[in-house]
């Protein structure tokens, strides 16, 4: 597996690194990526059926489905969003996130 660091010149497999986190029953596991500042990038497995409760962000963050399907709901609206998909979550605003399946999330927060 490579070894994913924060070095601009390094070049790293996306497989490996959504590989590099693993699915364990009745949990939500986080990997952070990137930690900086302005910002952070932290990939996601949830089991089927666990969740992130409703929450407010004063920074706004981008969810990019991996693999799985997820119901995000934003400021009440609910959202499916499928591997390959992509949903960008405004500040401020209350969101959730419950998986329908086994599922993986790249999440991106810009501060």
């Amino acid at each position: 597996m490579t070894h994913i660091t924060n070095e601009p010149a390094d070049v790293n497999s996306p497989k490996e690194l959504i590989n590099g986190i693993n699915y364990q029953d009745g949990s939500v596991v986080s990997k952070q990526i990137i930690k900086k500042p302005n910002g952070n990038i932290t990939l996601f497995a949830f089991d089927k059926d666990e969740s992130l409760t409703e929450h407010s962000s004063p920074y706004e963050a981008v969810v990019y489905m991996v693999d799985g399907e997820m119901e995000i709901k934003i400021g009440g609206n609910p959202y499916n969003v499928k591997a390959g998909e992509l949903i960008i979550m405004p500040p401020n605003i209350p969101h959730g996130l419950k998986a329908t399946r086994k599922s993986k999330m790249l999440l991106t927060m810009i501060k």
